[in-house]
């Protein structure tokens, strides 16, 4: 990310749009991104072809397929977009090229931006990777589109929280390795209300529990909308935390984002 200084001309009108394509080359071609797909195709293969496995399934069993399918999809793509956020920040910072990236013609709110643009690529590409695979369990009971449109809709509003949070633990923690621990340990924490009793989850805190965590929210709503061919109107408000995660999560990203410093250990 270096070569962002030598662009100032380009810089000078969408700062944000260099600093992203630098990023998105990094990603994509240095083949981090590429292997992290890999391994995202071939856990979405495993449980396409273990869901699909019984030819006896009637509709319902087959719409229950690709909701799962779908959500697992959902929940690993934004996984994937946290763990190149994550990275942004603190990875720089530890491999000592940070100091450069600060003095690059742009604003930090500009490099904050940009590099949560070109995580958000792995999210977009992992949605590419699963239409397919939806596509194949859905054809024969009508939810294709719908399941395609809800769970591109889901998605992006978690990785959008998940970049933003990403793009806040990597901004004030020194070391990657502890960057990545901590986003993933949270991602693990958000995952913990879907696991919740049936009997927990009855009353108006259970509810409320289920509603304010983005993650239980979100493949709550793909669920009822797959599932039970249930419409965004009847159960667009299980969206509102998601949306609610993902708008605080990226004012806060670019809010501190001019706040950046070398390092918080007597580094500057």
């Amino acid at each position: 990310m270096a070569t962002v200084a030598r662009s100032p001309a380009r810089a000078g009108n969408r700062p944000w749009l260099v600093v992203a394509e630098r990023e998105v080359r990094d990603l994509w071609l240095g083949g981090r991104g590429l292997a992290l797909l890999l391994a995202y195709a071939v856990v979405l293969s495993v449980t396409t072809y273990l869901t699909a496995s019984n030819t006896a399934l009637n509709f319902l069993e087959q719409r229950e397929s690709v909701s799962l399918t779908l959500q697992v999809a959902v929940a690993i793509g934004s996984l994937l977009a946290l763990l190149a956020a994550a990275d942004a920040i603190s990875g720089e910072r530890e491999r000592g090229t940070l100091e450069t990236l600060l003095l690059a013609p742009i604003s930090r709110r500009s490099l904050v931006i940009g590099k949560g643009v070109a995580a958000l690529t792995l999210w977009a590409a992992a949605f590419a990777v699963a239409v397919p695979y939806v596509w194949y369990l859905g054809r024969g009971v009508g939810v294709v589109r719908t399941s395609l449109l809800n769970g591109f809709l889901v998605g992006s509003l978690l990785s959008l929280a998940m970049v933003g949070l990403g793009l806040l633990i990597s901004a004030y923690v020194d070391s990657n390795r502890v960057s990545l621990s901590i986003s993933v340990f949270t991602l693990l924490a958000l995952f913990a209300p879907t696991q919740m009793p049936t009997s927990a989850q009855r009353g108006w805190f259970g509810d409320l529990l289920l509603r304010a965590d983005p993650f239980t929210a979100g493949l709550r709503y793909l669920g009822r909308t797959i599932v039970n061919t249930r419409s965004f109107g009847q159960e667009g408000h299980w969206l509102i935390g998601p949306g609610i995660a993902a708008g605080v999560a990226l004012v806060l990203a670019v809010a501190i984002a001019g706040r950046l410093r070398l390092g918080f250990r007597g580094r500057g």
